[in-house]
């Protein structure tokens, strides 16, 4: 365990690491599941600038605006464009410098100066400067708002503005320790968009003609259809995390929407295409076969799962809610949809997050499920689904197809969930519609996940003043934990808080694990370094293309 380090005294320069954990806790969990893209990618060599990247995406961006990306297909284009305060070393977990080449905080972390590198420049010609940061941290919370931008305002917890102390000094302030924020200026979600763009409404902001200070500019931005990116010329500010200084390699990415996966993998195969999203096991031996390869990698944060409005429906019952948790197989979910390259869920913190403990309730029994529903009064009715009160064991999944497996893993959860006498009905809807009702409370349970390199993602999806999409009242034992793992500094009592977090999660019956996100990335025999951020999802700035 290494030592623990005051935040007043953290410093960009030396590489501390934030987040409020340890360097070694935080390292192990990034790396414990995933592949090394670098050592994964065909071929190799010495870089070479040029070129242009066809990337299919499985899905389309939901929105160009950072700040309201929340689909790993958005993320992966939006995240060339933006860049960050800070950047998390995927290898290490450090906080390293990118916007900002160093800062400090306060003892209670209630304040957070940063210390902005100079000649810095958005895409639209204008200078990045301490108001940049305040009008973009401003917008998220006075403008954008939780609904549109849940991520963001969730890391701003606590929000009282930022006071411009020079040109290149910003200091956040904050009416209450907020322990994860440092982290979270390492995130695509608290991104800086120049000061025009950051004063656009929530509908501007998604239309595409956004400026940042990335290695990449957006040319062209169609919804649903394609994005094309081109290099930022004269880019000399990234990250420490990046594997060279100075401009991007690549001239061009262009994005195209292909929702097939067989069109994708035979697209990728016959040279069409370089790189694709969601390669799924049984696409692996024809990419292979074209001399590509799959590039994966464990996401942190939480893993997919369903989570119950408490307040409709047969989820209303705690012992419903509990008896689902030993109804599912989920290695059954890995090894017949997924594959190697994914992991059962243990917990409600996949295994790559820090702070993570397996949980020994999220296991298959099924033997045990029949006996808490038998004891809860649910008795099996004539078509085998239970019934109480005159009431069919019955529930709709909200869901939506983002990530390609989704489908196809509930539909075997329903098979599942029905030998114990469950009926699962499946809600398969589009993303914006799935966001939409979760915000009205139009559904009964919702399935997805949530990506972040930090334990605090419990307190945005559960807490009173996160998402809350369970629709929850007061649980005071747990809203204390969240609350006092946001404002605890000591990286070791903050780990513990964590991990009594995801317990009382699962001990309310506020999310029922399934299996872990991997990114699981197909390339051609071309594509050199193509490598994942610490939040798993990718980065194209050291990407190059090979004769």
């Amino acid at each position: 365990m290494e030592p623990q380090v005051p935040l007043s005294s953290i410093s960009a320069s030396r590489r501390v690491v934030v987040a409020a954990l340890t360097a070694s806790a935080l390292a192990g969990s990034l790396t414990a599941c995933g592949s090394d893209s670098s050592a994964a990618t065909p071929g190799g060599g010495i870089p070479q600038p040029g070129g242009t990247l066809r990337y299919g995406l499985s899905q389309a961006p939901t929105c160009a605006d950072p700040v309201q990306a929340g689909t790993n297909q958005t993320i992966y284009v939006a995240r060339q464009v933006v860049d960050s305060l800070t950047d998390q070393n995927p290898e290490t977990g450090e906080i390293v410098p990118w916007l900002a080449e160093s800062w400090d905080a306060n003892d209670d972390a209630t304040q957070f100066t940063f210390r902005l590198k100079d000649g810095v420049t958005f895409s639209d010609g204008t200078p990045f400067t301490a108001t940049s940061v305040k009008n973009n941290f401003d917008a998220i919370v006075n403008s954008i708002g939780g609904v549109k931008a849940p991520s963001a305002v969730g890391y701003l917890a606590g929000y009282t503005g930022t006071t411009v102390v020079d040109e290149h000094t910003a200091q956040v302030n904050f009416s209450a320790p907020n322990a994860p924020f440092l982290q979270a200026t390492a995130t695509l979600q608290l991104g800086l968009l120049s000061d025009k763009d950051a004063a656009k409404s929530a509908e501007e902001r998604c239309a595409g003609d956004l400026s940042g200070t990335g290695p990449f500019v957006l040319e062209d931005y169609q919804q649903d259809k394609s994005v094309t990116l081109v290099k930022r010329a004269g880019y000399s500010w990234g990250s420490e995390a990046f594997a060279h200084d100075g401009e991007a390699y690549l001239d061009r990415i262009e994005f195209s929407i292909v929702p097939e996966s067989g069109v994708r993998t035979g697209s990728l195969a016959s040279g069409q295409l370089d790189a694709i999203s969601d390669a799924l096991p049984q696409d692996a031996p024809q990419i292979e076969a074209a001399g590509g390869g799959i590039l994966t990698t464990s996401n942190p944060g939480i893993p997919f799962g369903f989570q119950p409005n408490v307040t409709r429906g047969v989820l209303t019952d705690p012992a419903v809610r509990a008896a689902l948790l030993s109804a599912i197989n989920r290695q059954e979910l890995v090894d017949t949809v997924l594959g190697p390259d994914f992991e059962p869920a243990t917990s409600t913190l996949a295994s790559a997050t820090p702070g993570y403990a397996a949980l020994d309730d999220v296991t298959y029994d099924p033997d045990k499920t029949q006996r808490i529903l038998d004891e809860a009064g649910w008795v099996p009715g004539a078509d085998g689904v239970r019934v109480k009160d005159g009431q069919r064991l019955s529930f709709p999944v909200l869901f939506s197809p983002v990530f390609a497996g989704n489908q196809a893993i509930l539909e075997l959860v329903q098979q599942q969930l029905r030998a114990v006498g469950v009926d699962l009905q499946l809600d398969l809807q589009s993303m914006s519609e799935q966001t939409a009702r979760q915000n009205s409370g139009d559904y009964e349970s919702s399935y997805y996940n949530s990506t972040r390199a930090d334990g605090d993602i419990l307190r945005t999806a559960f807490g009173l003043d996160g998402r809350n999409i369970n629709r929850r009242g007061p649980i005071p034992q747990l809203d204390e934990v969240l609350t006092a793992q946001l404002t605890t500094t000591d990286p070791v009592v903050r780990a513990q808080l964590i991990r009594q977090a995801q317990q009382l999660v699962l001990d309310n019956g506020l999310w029922v694990p399934t299996v872990e996100l991997s990114q699981a990335i197909g390339v051609g025999p071309n594509v050199q370094d193509l490598a994942f951020e610490a939040s798993a999802r990718l980065q194209f700035f050291d990407t190059w293309l090979s004769e």
